[in-house]
């Protein structure tokens, strides 16, 4: 009876965490309904909810703003909204902050989070697997001898928690894997391993 039971766990475990966390997305992008008039919403035309429409009418959102501002006219409305926030008090330290973080980590050029490494954490004889993020800047690296780079390192189960470090590139060790790989890694506790 044990057997059965853990079997039928290991089935549905995965599932309902799956379908939970879908619809967790699923409920927080249909918020952006509440922005379109009464009259259109699903529950006034249909007479019901229907879910998904605003998830849908988000991307559509992000989808159309990427296309209108990747030409001149909307990159140059672009550059006058950064510089209008970049003048609100109180506003500009936050859109500032949030604007460079997400630059580096949506950008295509960009190298964050794309090289899994494997470091000596948190001391010399054990080790962690942690994300390249790029070179230490400003008065840190004046105060730095030797070549260093900083890495992330995420805490299992929940990868979006961890520590930011600065390490000698020695002892820093590039991984052949993909971040996929590196994530699920970690996230399972080491249980399910890379190929």
């Amino acid at each position: 009876m044990r057997k059965y039971f853990l079997t039928g766990l290991l089935v549905l475990v995965p599932l309902v965490i799956t379908a939970w966390v879908l619809m967790l997305i699923i409920s927080t992008l249909d918020q952006s309904l509440l922005f379109v008039p009464a009259a259109w919403q699903p529950r006034e035309l249909f007479g019901m909810d229907v879910p998904g429409v605003g998830a849908v009418l988000t991307l559509a959102i992000v989808f159309l703003t990427g296309l209108l501002t990747n030409n001149l006219v909307g990159g140059y409305i672009v550059r006058l909204g950064d510089r209008i926030m970049k003048r609100i008090p109180v506003v500009s330290s936050l859109y500032g902050s949030v604007k460079q973080v997400s630059d580096t980590l949506f950008s295509s050029s960009g190298n964050a989070f794309r090289t899994p490494v494997l470091i000596p954490y948190p001391h010399a004889d054990s080790y962690t697997i942690a994300f390249l993020t790029g070179a230490p800047g400003g008065d840190v690296k004046n105060h730095l001898v030797g070549d260093y780079v900083s890495v992330y390192v995420p805490t299992t189960p929940n990868p979006t928690s961890g520590f930011f470090l600065m390490m000698e590139r020695s002892k820093v060790v590039e991984l052949n894997m993909s971040v996929d790989a590196a994530l699920k890694h970690i996230v399972s506790m080491g249980v399910v391993a890379p190929e």
